[in-house]
C-alpha cells in the first residue's frame, strides 16, 4: 500500500515516505500485503484493523496505527458523517528498523498490527518530528537518517516492537521483482528465469507459500493502485500498473476492493 504524494517524492535517500491518505467512501481492503513497516496516523474518522495476530480492533481519530513489514492485514477506513476518512501515512525502510529494534531475535515472530492509543496528546507527537526532520534542508543527509530514527526509538519506548528483517517469502520475493517495473508484461516463463528455475519448479516453489503466480503479480497491481488513487488520475494509473486501459484496471479494482476506484475520492450513496 503506498502513495507516491508529490510530499513523498522529495525525501528519496532518507529511507523514510510521509503522504496524506484520504478516502471519502466507506470501504474494506482484505488481505493487504504491507512491505515495509508502516505507520498510520488517524486524523479523521476510523480504522477498523483484522490482524491474524491481534485480532480485530478499531483506531480512532488522534490513534497511531503500527503495521510491521510482512504484514497481511485487512483494512475498513470509515469516513465520520460528511467528513472524508483523512490519516497521514509514513513508512520506514527496512535499514532504519533494524537499527533500532536490533535486539529482539528474529525466530520471535511478528508481534502483529499494535496501536497507540491518543497519540495525538501524547508528550511526542511521532508525526510531526518525522515531518520536521524530513523538511529540513539545513541537514546532511546522514544526520538527517539519524534524526529519523528518533520516532522509532520513542515507539520502542512505549512497547512497540518491530521484528528485524526475516527471510523472504517465495510469493514476496516474485512481489518485490514486479514492483522494480509494475508496468511490464509480466510472464511467469521470464520470472521463473530470473530465479534460475524452469516454470514447472517455479510454479512448484510459489505453491509452498501460497497464491500462484497470476494472483500475485495482480494483487500487486491492484495494491499499487489502491496507492496511487492518493494522487495519480485513474487513466494514468492504469497504463504505469500495467492494465491495458482504464476501465480493465477499474473492473478488476471493484472485483477486489468492492467498489470503484473513484470512490475512494468521492463518496457514493
Amino acid at each position: 500500500m503506498t502513495a507516491q504524494s508529490a510530499e513523498q517524492l522529495g525525501f528519496q535517500g532518507t529511507g523514510v515516505s510521509i503522504f496524506p491518505i484520504t478516502q471519502a467512501t466507506a470501504a474494506t481492503f482484505t488481505d493487504l500485503f504491507i512491505g515495509v513497516t508502516f505507520l498510520c496516523f488517524i486524523c479523521a474518522g476510523s480504522k477498523r484493523v483484522v490482524c491474524p495476530v491481534n485480532g480485530e480492533f478499531v483506531g480512532e481519530a488522534g490513534d497511531l496505527l503500527i503495521f510491521p513489514s510482512g504484514s497481511i492485514v485487512t483494512l475498513e477506513n470509515r469516513p465520520v458523517s460528511a467528513t472524508n476518512y483523512r490519516a497521514t501515512g509514513i513508512y520506514f525502510d527496512h535499514e532504519l528498523i533494524d537499527e533500532v529494534f536490533a535486539d529482539p531475535p528474529r525466530a520471535s515472530g511478528s508481534p502483529g498490527v499494535q496501536i497507540v492509543r491518543q497519540a495525538a496528546s501524547a508528550d511526542y507527537d511521532v508525526v510531526e518530528v518525522t515531518r520536521r526532520a524530513l523538511h529540513d534542508d539545513t541537514l546532511p543527509l546522514s544526520v538527517k537518517r539519524h534524526r529519523l530514527l528518533e520516532p522509532l526509538v520513542w515507539l520502542r519506548h512505549h512497547g512497540v516492537h518491530l521484528p528485524r528483517r526475516g527471510e523472504d517469502q517465495p510469493w514476496n520475493k516474485v512481489r518485490r521483482l514486479i514492483e522494480t517495473d509494475i508496468s511490464q508484461p509480466w510472464r511467469a516463463e521470464n520470472v521463473a528465469r530470473h530465479f534460475a528455475m524452469s516454470e514447472a519448479s517455479f510454479r512448484r516453489w510459489l505453491a509452498k507459500s501460497g497464491p500462484g503466480f497470476s494472483q500475485i503479480l495482480l494483487n500487486t497491481r491492484l495494491e499499487k493502485g489502491l496507492g496511487m488513487l492518493q494522487s495519480t488520475p485513474i487513466s494514468s494509473i492504469a497504463l504505469e500498473c500495467g492494465f491495458k486501459t482504464p476501465s480493465h484496471f477499474s473492473e478488476a479494482f471493484r472485483k477486489r476492493f468492492g467498489l470503484k476506484p473513484r470512490s475512494i475520492r468521492t463518496a457514493e450513496f
